[in-house]
């Protein structure tokens, strides 16, 4: 499956679509208090990323289980040192209520971290590649 993220950017506008095959949707991320930019820095949006894809793929694979969920608190911590550096010590912890016993449910999250897609990604080395640059002057 085909996955695009679309940001679209000028004084006092900030649009971000994202797209999964043919559906697409958006979402309302307000620019910089500048009027340009993003008011969520990337990082941010990383550790959401990681946070979303935990508790998504919690439900999934509970549902393969036959085990009722009922809520998934997910936190990412990490930090960004510097610029240009990339993130160090990234840690995230969830909380699980669910229709189970409690090995069950440990079990569940355990093997659901093992699956996890987004986490996978960057426990690898994947190169990111800079791909079409195109330029307009504005003179």
């Amino acid at each position: 499956m085909k996955y695009s993220a679309r940001v679209e950017n000028s004084k006092d506008n900030h649009q971000v679509t994202l797209q999964v095959g043919a559906n697409i949707q958006s979402i309302h991320i307000p620019p910089r208090e500048t009027g340009f930019g993003s008011s969520v820095s990337g990082g941010e949006l990383l550790f959401l990323a990681l946070a979303t894809c935990y508790c998504n793929d919690l439900y999934r694979e509970a549902a393969k289980k036959n085990i009722k969920v009922e809520s998934v608190k997910v936190n990412v911590e990490g930090e960004f040192p510097a610029a240009g550096e990339p993130a160090r010590n990234i840690v995230y912890k969830a909380k699980v209520v669910a229709d189970a016993d409690e090995q069950e449910i440990r079990e569940l999250m355990k093997f659901t971290d093992t699956v996890v897609e987004v986490q996978n990604t960057l426990r690898i080395k994947m190169p990111v590649i800079l791909g079409e640059i195109d330029v307009v002057t504005a003179r």
